[in-house]
């Protein structure tokens, strides 16, 4: 399984923030209030980004003591692991989408929800490094049955007729 890789993440934070932007954009110009995400997301994330590297560590635990670790139990760690970076990235993006606007409008931004959205892009940023640490922590090393056989001589396919 291939890691989650940088580019990825930095897409899926501009989704995001592109997302964000556009939530407010509307909501603004249909007369309603801009979004502003409660207190208790970036906790959640928190939560979420503790679960994610609570999970991962007694495989790595495994592999260090060399006690052979249950493979579904670190596909589970290691897939929560993915998830979490992924969503902490659009999250993050989310929330930046959000201040971005705040902070373009001609009308200075309420305190509450700045600090909301600051609070959100911090805990997200936190998700994803807890999450890529926790999907580090779930590499086991290579199976010395599962190498690939080497790959054929050309000569011997063929390439002299």
């Amino acid at each position: 399984m291939r890691r989650t890789s940088a580019g990825v993440l930095v897409v899926l934070a501009l989704l995001g923030a592109g997302v964000g932007f556009l939530v407010d954009q509307v909501l603004t110009a249909t007369g309603r209030a801009t979004f502003t995400p409660s207190l208790l997301l970036p906790v959640l994330l928190l939560i979420i980004a503790a679960a994610a590297i609570g999970l991962a560590w007694p495989v790595r635990r495994s592999v260090r003591t060399g006690v052979r670790i249950d493979p579904f139990r670190a596909t589970r760690a290691v897939t929560l692991a993915r998830a979490s970076s992924l969503f902490g990235a659009i999250m993050a993006g989310f929330g930046a989408g959000l201040l971005a606007f705040l902070l373009s409008r001609p009308v200075a931004p309420q305190v509450g929800s700045t600090v909301a959205m600051i609070a959100l892009i911090a805990s997200a940023v936190v998700l994803v490094i807890a999450a890529l640490v926790a999907e580090q922590l779930c590499t086991l090393p290579k199976d010395p049955d599962d190498s690939e056989p080497p790959d054929p001589d050309p000569s011997a396919l063929g390439a002299g007729h």
